[in-house]
């Protein structure tokens, strides 16, 4: 598990990759091992799993809405630790944190980083912990544990800053498609295009994965042309209905993949 996971999986299949973000406690509270399984099960290659916060800056309105849900479910970074704990014995494809740190603050970041290492996360996506903070204050810390830190990336991010972030990344690049929340569903104009491109000829040494606003077989295709693969996240959580999610959830994963009948 940790970092080395996620580096095989992009050794072994290296294109068409699909990423499925989760809210942990949503629809239900213990739905997060249960999706997990299923979207092993149908060939998904890594989760995202989203710990809700109070207050996530980097989210749109649908997984805000599914982190409030989630949190009056009663989810908590404790529940978090033991549903990932319990999936790891039947699902072995990785699994990211993604989460805030002032949520790892309030824990303690070396307690916060052991959990998930007993837990069996092998990467962290955390918005609001910049390169540069990282590097001056915590980067000791972090690479006491094998866990792959994620960089987020947009249209604005200065090619200098890209290769700060490159050379502090351990698992991928995370290529966020707009400089928009979450959950915006404008197709990939000329503008977007331009914009992968431009990352994909700065051949970066760590895979690039793009994510925000996939929410169709025809833009995943789009993002695996010019990325490792794509990142679907508040078009899976709309997606999902509440009664039987798991139905829903396949469903999706058939639409993007073209598989359904």
């Amino acid at each position: 598990m940790g970092t080395q996971q996620l580096q095989q999986l992009f050794q072994d299949k290296n294109t068409d990759l699909l990423s499925i973000y989760i809210t942990a406690g949503y629809p239900e509270k213990d739905a997060m091992p249960k999706l997990i399984k299923f979207l092993a099960d149908k060939g998904v290659d890594f989760i995202e799993a989203g710990m809700p916060y109070s207050d996530p800056l980097a989210d749109g309105p649908t997984i805000q809405h599914s982190s409030s849900v989630a949190l009056k479910n009663g989810m908590n970074l404790a529940t978090y630790f033991k549903q990932i704990t319990k999936i790891r014995t039947e699902v072995d494809m990785p699994i990211l944190f993604m989460g805030y740190f002032n949520q790892i603050l309030k824990t303690g970041i070396e307690k916060f980083l052991q959990q998930c290492e007993a837990a069996g996360i092998d990467g962290l996506i955390i918005p609001d912990l910049s390169p540069e903070i990282y590097q001056n204050r915590y980067q000791d810390i972090f690479k006491k544990y094998d866990l792959g830190l994620v960089y987020l990336i947009s249209p604005t991010t200065s090619d200098e800053r890209i290769k700060l972030i490159e050379e502090l990344s351990s698992g991928f690049i995370y290529v966020v498609s707009s400089s928009a929340t979450t959950g915006k569903t404008e197709g990939f104009g000329e503008e977007h295009i331009q914009y992968f491109k431009r990352i994909k000829s700065m051949h970066l040494k760590n895979p690039t994965i793009i994510g925000f606003g996939i929410d169709s077989a025809d833009k995943y295709e789009t993002a695996c042309r010019y990325a490792n693969g794509a990142i679907i996240g508040s078009a899976f959580i709309k997606a999902l209905n509440d009664t039987n999610y798991l139905k829903s959830a396949g469903g999706f994963i058939d639409k993007i993949r073209k598989t359904a009948l």
